[in-house]
């Protein structure tokens, strides 16, 4: 006797648009842990693994210190203190030379109104004993330093991409365009750092953070910059770097007002979408979705998903309740209308991501100056650790799985 498919592709059918609903209805559970409630700022935060336990180890890059904290036990040790008179604010850490270990840089000597003279860049050389204090080795700078990754470039080799705030000589967001540099690290870090222009075909202005993507079958890691002009794809070739603006001030787009963050994410059906807090410092929640195959628009398309933020200034992207594609995560540092700081989840309804749900994750104890997102337990569950500012804290929100 023949038996006919059609019961079970129902089945199939039903069971993916359950889960699919179910996924849709879901709200995260979060297990906060506060590891340290004496920092001063909390400018960024780096996940890696410090001492080549293969376990996840926080570094925070604040004020006056950059520290790091043992998984599991969060102790906390110092790495280095007072690069510059001025604050550190910026930190890149990768294991860049396949150890194990991590390797780290820093920004410091931040002040954005002087623009002749500030900023500093420095590699830290680790002791054989990773709990005691690095050796700081100064490279070459433009003023303002702000942002920094590790990058691999074509060949596979790590290179630090530094980018500053503002241009040389900028005043209000105008002048000189911000020079984002790649530093190559020799094989002694003590001896002179190869640099390249990125950014040699862009003009910025105000170019407040970039993250990196792998969007093409091109060799290396690729940027997407948040600049005060709109956000940039930029990609390694042979003849240099290529870029490609993804969204910007448009006659169709009149709520641009520049953008302060970047980060890349998927939808379902493997999508790409780019989730921003717009102006810089600002109080919107937007995501541009990518144009269809068919779309002769250069530009993403433009949503706004919360306009209650204030000073909003940390933004990630991951799949936080195992629904086959990611969720938004977002935090700001200032109290807004509701005299509260902290930091939200935003879910997409739709394949197309043009609804959005939103739920808290942290309700008024994180003044969120900078997060990031690691699977910091080994369930297999990304966590998200955030830093304060105003609430002088670290926290691990410990993923529990849906609701």
């Amino acid at each position: 006797m023949k038996i006919s498919a059609l019961p079970l592709v129902v089945t199939l059918f039903c069971l993916g648009t359950f889960q699919s609903r179910a996924a849709e209805s879901a709200s995260p559970r979060f297990r906060p842990v506060q590891i340290d409630s004496k920092i001063e700022i909390g400018y960024g935060l780096a996940i890696t693994d410090v001492d080549g336990d293969h376990k996840p180890d926080i570094i925070l890059v604040d004020k006056n210190q950059i520290v790091w904290y043992r998984n599991p036990t969060w102790e906390k040790f110092i790495i280095a203190e007072n690069l510059t008179k001025l604050d550190h604010v910026c930190i890149a850490a990768a294991d860049v030379d396949g150890d194990g270990k991590a390797e780290i840089a820093i920004g410091a000597g931040w002040n954005p109104s002087d623009t002749v003279n500030s900023g500093a860049v420095f590699y830290l050389i680790p002791p054989a004993d990773r709990t005691k204090k690095w050796e700081p080795v100064e490279l070459p700078h433009e003023p303002t330093v702000h942002r920094m990754h590790w990058v691999r470039n074509p060949a596979g080799r790590f290179e630090l991409v530094v980018a500053p705030l503002h241009g040389r000589e900028n005043q209000s967001g105008a002048g000189e365009s911000v020079k984002i540099l790649s530093y190559q690290m020799p094989s002694d870090p003590h001896q002179t750092w190869k640099t390249e222009l990125v950014n040699a075909s862009l003009s910025l202005h105000m170019s407040h953070n970039l993250d990196v993507v792998k969007w093409s079958r091109q060799p290396g890691d690729e940027l997407l910059v948040a600049a005060k002009e709109g956000i940039f794809h930029l990609v390694q070739q042979p003849e240099g770097w290529k870029s490609w603006q993804l969204a910007g001030k448009t006659a169709d787009e009149n709520g641009f007002a520049g953008a302060g963050e970047a980060r890349a994410g998927k939808l379902a059906g493997a999508n790409s979408f780019i989730a921003s807090v717009e102006p810089m410092h600002g109080n919107q929640v937007v995501v541009y979705t990518a144009p269809g195959v068919n779309d002769s628009k250069s530009f993403w398309k433009r949503h706004v998903l919360d306009s209650s933020l204030k000073e909003g200034h940390a933004v990630a992207c991951a799949d936080f309740l195992g629904a086959g594609y990611d969720q938004v995560v977002v935090g700001w540092r200032v109290k807004n209308a509701e005299g509260k700081v902290g930091i939200k989840m935003f879910i997409p309804n739709d394949k197309e991501g043009k609804e959005w749900r939103q739920v808290p994750v942290d309700d008024n104890e994180m003044a969120c100056e900078d997060l990031r997102v690691a699977d910091m337990d080994g369930d297999g569950k990304p966590d998200i650790v955030a830093a304060g500012r105003a609430t002088k804290n670290v926290k691990i929100y410990f993923n529990l799985g849906a609701k």
